[in-house]
């Protein structure tokens, strides 16, 4: 049996934004889009007392942005629900919908925040890429998208997408443009203030799309690289028929499997009824099937249970057979709940849903179950036969895919490609704030002379110390950055005037003086630091990562183990 996944490694362990009760909605918003997060926690004394989430902000009224000064405990939702950072993903995902919020704080034994767990950490968990590179786009696509006319007021479009539970919707800009509007884009308003504008001004463009037939294993890596959350899905004719993310390519692909597994059932009951020879194969299939296979009378009494029954509840057939599936109840679900599966299963013939069922040891598990009426000649019941598989622990984690994608691999430190989304965030956020920021370029003296002669596993630590030195100093806010080799980046937003950053500077220096211990030798480097500030030596990311890289150099040239700010004028006379 499958051990338990614990939700400390499927969560969101990053940055856990917080603010006070009486920050304004819309600084809350702007913090939570500079971060690319989708909640924010608010904080009094040291206690966590309410959450407002990227989709809370489609329940306020875009008709008057004024009401975003309003303080964000206004709109947060309180109390925050707490999950144990021990706690499993099955027990969790029962928590998740009885409670029916989206984002659960994750505590440790000290009852103190450690990350943040959503319904989409959990719908990741599973493993399906096998699928995602067999099948097409088009098998997922469950419903059109959400229309809106670009004339549309803001107002209008937060409403639709609020009533209809939308966390996109497609906007007809006109001339025959197309873009979109996502629960982030709506953060973002908030920070700006946006008024209640007509959404073709305010929709991203042009709306990137994927076509019908293309495999999802490419849908999912565009979403990867182009860094988003959605694409249309176009046809033949080029007519956006859906919209498409990871949620809805993996629920689409458990619906793929659902229906494979009715299909491999219905083949078997075929062969049930053309000769005793398919029988016995059909058997053999099933008791080498790693999904539960439970067959009952009509009288829904249990019949047979496969060993792959008897591996994910804890029940031997001698314990089962003869009794009813009741013995499974988790007690979770209601008598409507069980009154509508009857209903499918009269109507339709099969029922096929997610519930939550009960081991033998008494633990709670989600499992993905297909029931179907087996019926004979004359078209009366004979047997019910259900086939499940566990959901609980399978599910795979989006924040390791995130960490593939963003993060360095030996340090955890981001690497470029989230550097330059924090930088280009950082850089907006000056602008509106009129605030200086700094950009600090890295290169560790004698950094190659240590691979050399000590070797790359010593190198190695050494570039994990250094690390953790520099974070340690480090305000919440700034990010350091690894580009590669020993080459660092340091972001210092939110700063008043150069002597803050020619401080940080000195710091730095002088802490990479410090000796490294590895394996009992006291290593001894130094930083060559270049510096660049916005605006006087950039306003793009590109301009200030090249502005820290001249001064860095020039660093290096000038004796090393120092610091240098970039100056234009000396490149331009140079």
């Amino acid at each position: 049996m499958a051990q338990p996944l614990p939700i400390s490694r499927i969560m969101y362990s990053g940055l856990l934004l917080q603010c006070s009760p009486q920050t304004s909605i819309a600084d809350a918003a702007a913090r939570m889009s500079e971060n690319s997060v989708s909640s924010i926690l608010i904080a009094e004394q040291d206690q966590v007392i309410g959450i407002w989430t990227e989709h809370d902000a489609l329940a306020l009224d875009f008709t008057d942005p004024d009401r975003f000064n309003k303080p964000v405990s206004t709109v947060m939702s309180s109390p925050v629900l707490t999950l144990p950072s021990t706690m499993d993903a099955g027990q969790a995902a029962i928590r998740l919908r009885d409670s029916g919020k989206r984002h659960f704080l994750v505590v440790d034994e000290n009852q103190s925040p450690v990350g943040i767990l959503s319904q989409t950490d959990l719908a990741l968990n599973q493993g399906l890429e096998p699928y995602l590179r067999l099948r097409e786009v088009r098998a997922v696509v469950a419903r059109p998208p959400l229309l809106a006319n670009g004339t549309q007021s803001l107002a209008e479009v937060a409403g639709q997408m609020h009533h209809q539970h939308a966390d996109a919707v497609v906007v007809d800009c006109g001339a025959g443009e197309l873009g979109i509007l996502t629960e982030r884009d709506m953060v973002r308003f908030i920070a700006r203030h946006t008024s209640n504008t007509p959404v073709h001004e305010l929709a991203t463009r042009p709306l990137l799309t994927v076509n019908e037939e293309d495999p999802l294993i490419h849908a999912r890596d565009l979403l990867i690289d182009h860094r988003i959350r959605h694409l249309a899905v176009v046809n033949f004719s080029g007519e956006v028929t859906g919209l498409i993310g990871y949620h809805d390519m993996l629920a689409g692909a458990e619906q793929m499997y659902l229906d494979d597994l009715r299909e491999a059932l219905e083949q078997r009951d075929q062969a049930l009824a053309k000769s005793r020879r398919t029988l016995q194969l059909a058997e053999r299939v099933i008791e080498s099937s790693f999904e539960g296979i439970m067959v009952t009378d009509k009288e829904v009494r249990i019949e047979f249970v496969n060993p792959a029954f008897t591996q994910l509840t804890g029940y031997s057939p001698d314990e089962v057979i003869g009794r009813t599936p009741e013995v499974l109840s988790s007690g979770r679900h209601d008598a409507e709940f069980y009154k509508r599966m009857w209903q499918s299963l009269t109507t339709h013939g099969y029922w096929r849903g997610e519930i939550w069922n009960r081991r033998k040891t008494g633990e709670l598990y989600l499992e993905l179950l297909t029931i179907t009426a087996i019926t004979d000649d004359q078209g009366q019941t004979t047997h019910y036969a259900g086939l499940f598989t566990d959901i609980t622990q399978n599910r795979k984690n989006e924040e390791q895919i995130r960490q593939l994608a963003y993060y360095d691999a030996l340090t955890g430190v981001p690497n470029r490609r989230l550097l330059e989304d924090r930088l280009e965030h950082a850089i907006r956020h000056a602008h509106r704030k009129d605030m200086l920021l700094a950009v600090m370029f890295i290169d560790l003296d004698r950094f190659k002379e240590v691979n050399d002669t000590l070797g790359h596993a010593v190198g190695d630590e050494l570039l994990l110390q250094f690390t953790a030195r520099v974070r340690d100093y480090l305000r919440e806010d700034d990010t350091l950055a690894r580009l590669g080799g020993d080459e660092f980046i340091v972001l210092l937003p939110e700063l008043d005037k150069l002597s803050d950053v020619t401080q940080v500077a000195e710091r730095l220096i002088e802490l990479n003086r410090k000796p490294y211990v590895i394996n009992n030798e006291s290593i001894q480097i130094g930083s060559s630091i270049g510096i660049s500030l916005y605006p006087e030596d950039g306003t793009t990311v590109q301009e200030l990562l090249n502005g820290a890289d001249i001064a860095m150099y020039r660093s290096k040239r000038d004796g090393r183990n120092c610091y240098t700010l970039f100056a234009p004028s000396a490149v331009e006379s140079a």
